[in-house]
Formats: C-alpha cells, sequence, structure tokens
C-alpha cells in the first residue's frame, strides 16, 4: 500500500456497476424498466457467506463510504473513519457493502438517467420513491451478491430508517439492525425543515420546473439555501459556538461596514460546494422519501406491531445535541422495541456536534459501535 495511504484504510477502491434488466415496480404504482445501482464493497466475503454488513446512507450519501478513488484523492468516503481495518465497522471481519439508492445522483438510476420512453433525462418525470422502495432494490443487489442474510445493516439518520425497514421487511434477512441517531417518523418541525429547502430550489429561476438539464442550467442558488438550511439543523447550537462564536470574516463591526461573520463564510462555503456536486431533483426525492417514512402505518400506526415482525437484535444510538432526530425520538424505537420483546441494546452519546455526529469519530460512540460489531463477529462465527 502507498505511504500516502493510511494502514487502516481500505485502499483504493473500485465502484461497481449492477443492472437489473427486469421492471422494478414502485410503491406509487409506477415501474422502472430497468435499474443500475451503484456500490463499493470493502473486505472479503468469507466461505460461509456470513460477515455481509450493508451501510446505508443518509440524505445526501452515495455509495462511496469509505477508502479512496486514487492514491493522490483527497476526499475518502464519507465514513472512512467508521469503516476499515481495526474500525468499528473492521474489515477484517466483514465484508461491507456500501450503495447509492435509486433516485440518486451517483451513477445509480435517478432524475439524471435517460427515461427510455423520452430519450431525455427524467427530470421531474422521475417516480417517487420511498424507503421501503430502497430497502426492496437493496435486496435485490444483496441478491447479486448471494448474500442471502446480513450480519448487520447499519445507517445513520435516513440510513438508520432504512436498517429498520429491512428488519421488517425482510426478517430472516438481518441478523443485527444497527440505527444511528434515527427516527421512526419525522416530526412536524422535521417536515417543516425540509419544505422550506424543497421551497428554495424550486423558486430559483433556473430550476425550470425541473428541466434545468434540458436548459444546461443549475439552481445553484437554490441549492445553497437548501444545504444551508440543512446544515444548521444538522448542528447544534453549543457546537456553532464553540466553532465560530461572533468571530468576524471580513468587514468592520463598529462601523457595519460589509461585516460577514465566520459562520456565515462557513455556510456559504457548503452551500456552493454542495450546489455543484447534487442534483436538485435528487434533492426533492430524497426530502420527500424522508418525510413520508412512517413503518407503523401499515400496522394501524401501532410501531410496536411493526417492530414485532423483526427477528433481528438492535443498537440505537442517540446523541444528546442532535435536536434534528433528538434522543426522545431514538427513546420511542426503544420503547417500542421492548414492548415487541425484542434484544435491544441503547445509548445516549453526550456531544456538542448535533445530527452529525453519527458521522463523526466521536470516542464514546466509536466504543459503543466497536463493542457492538465485535459482538455481532461473536454471534456470526458461533452461528457458522
Amino acid at each position: 500500500m502507498s505511504d500516502r495511504i493510511p494502514a487502516d484504510s481500505v485502499g483504493v477502491i473500485t465502484p461497481h456497476q449492477q443492472i437489473f434488466e427486469t421492471p422494478v415496480k414502485l410503491l406509487c404504482g409506477r415501474t422502472l424498466p430497468r435499474i443500475e445501482l451503484m456500490y463499493e464493497t470493502y473486505g472479503e466475503l468469507n466461505a460461509a457467506r456470513s460477515n455481509a454488513v450493508l451501510v446505508c446512507h443518509a440524505l445526501s450519501g452515495h455509495h462511496h463510504a469509505a477508502g479512496l478513488h486514487a492514491v493522490d484523492d483527497d476526499r475518502p468516503g464519507w465514513w472512512d473513519s467508521a469503516i476499515g481495518p481495526g474500525k468499528p465497522i473492521d474489515t477484517n471481519l466483514f465484508y461491507v457493502v456500501s450503495l447509492n439508492n435509486i433516485g440518486g445522483c451517483h451513477g445509480s438510476t435517478g432524475p439524471r438517467s435517460i427515461n427510455p420512453e423520452t430519450g431525455r433525462a427524467f427530470g421531474p418525470d422521475f417516480p417517487m420513491v420511498t424507503v421501503r422502495d430502497w430497502v426492496a432494490t437493496q435486496a435485490m443487489l444483496a441478491d447479486a451478491l448471494d448474500v442471502r442474510r446480513w450480519a448487520a445493516v447499519i445507517g445513520g439518520s435516513l440510513g438508520g430508517m432504512q436498517a429498520m425497514q429491512w428488519a421488517i421487511d425482510h426478517p430472516d434477512r438481518v441478523a443485527h439492525a444497527v440505527l444511528i441517531a434515527a427516527a421512526s417518523r419525522l416530526s412536524a418541525q422535521n417536515i417543516a425543515f425540509n419544505e422550506i429547502a424543497r421551497q428554495a430550489i424550486v423558486s430559483d429561476p433556473d430550476f425550470d420546473g425541473g428541466r434545468y438539464l434540458d436548459a444546461a442550467h443549475n439552481p445553484a442558488r437554490g441549492l445553497m439555501v437548501a444545504r444551508m438550511i440543512g446544515h444548521v439543523t444538522y448542528l447544534s447550537d453549543d457546537g456553532l459556538r464553540d466553532k465560530f462564536g461572533r468571530e468576524i470574516k471580513s468587514g468592520d463591526l463598529a462601523t457595519a461596514s460589509d461585516v460577514q461573520f465566520q459562520v456565515e463564510s462557513y455556510l456559504h462555503h457548503q452551500g456552493r460546494s454542495f450546489s455543484q456536486y447534487f442534483d436538485a431533483n435528487t434533492y426533492l426525492l430524497m426530502t420527500r422519501a424522508l418525510d413520508q417514512f412512517d413503518p407503523a402505518r401499515d400496522f394501524g400506526d401501532d410501531l410496536v406491531a411493526a417492530l414485532r415482525t423483526a427477528r433481528s437484535d438492535f443498537l440505537v444510538i442517540a446523541f444528546t445535541s442532535d435536536w434534528r432526530f433528538s434522543p426522545a425520538r431514538s427513546k420511542e424505537i426503544v420503547d417500542a422495541l421492548i414492548a415487541a420483546r425484542r434484544n435491544v441494546v441503547s445509548a445516549v452519546v453526550d456531544t456538542p456536534h448535533g445530527h452529525d455526529a453519527f458521522l463523526l469519530p466521536v470516542p464514546r460512540y466509536f466504543k459503543i459501535l466497536r463493542a457492538y460489531m465485535v459482538h455481532v463477529a461473536a454471534r456470526m462465527a458461533v452461528q457458522g
């Protein structure tokens, strides 16, 4: 391995594309005639095919969860701190699969894909997708990889919701479900924030009713504002204060002349960067799927009944400063799991990093995740 690549990295990774030529019917009633899924794998599948772990991405995530795409790459995968040799999700023990969901904008079938009926990008005509659709297509990928049962399905935020849905929809195919900074459904406040972000996008003159690709436009201003709104909700007041306080980036506060605070500069940078690589129609799709997630709906609005179908064990982690997906939401899941007589381990980690803590190597959080995954590996060895 190159000296530039850390010893605990999975190294240089080549993404894979899995094509399914059979039609996929979605819950909205529409059918995609074929789909493509981009995915990456880390570690080796054992002879018993029992050590596979699925990592589900959150709102703006994708298949590149760990490692590098080139030796000189300075952008490792979005969860590189957690996945690799000796890391909490240890690739010496597990075969880790990470994919980009349908509706995404990183190579899987989505709004930027060509609609075979029109010969141009789907754009706003791409069908509505749900968490259950994602789980169904992830199961198709598992079949293609000859993985009959996941040792664990893991996700943070919207990824944790997918892990929960896996346990409900495919109880015989999940041994452990790890739900980090997740909820069983969104609060009205969360839905409101998502709608404000969507309105920022659709109000951008360059959105062109979702046909911006045809016009060679990009609703960058709307995407920038949407990301800024979302990003603030992923952080905490204490975290922002500790990182930025009221520090001035430029201008003269005494004369109120061209003043820009450090936090403003940071948000502008985050928003501009996001607007250059993420697709606006995908953002609309993903946030709507997030809003509509509610596994209890199919069980008479009874979360206990929904989770009673699961056979997996659960790990549920929350963060004290996460007000977007607060510890109270995780407690609702834990209480329902206990009432459903499921095995569950839960923890609330004290950190100032807000919702984004699930992406960060917070020491206590990683200690808990590592210990649980060692437990998963031990159970896997006993069960063969």
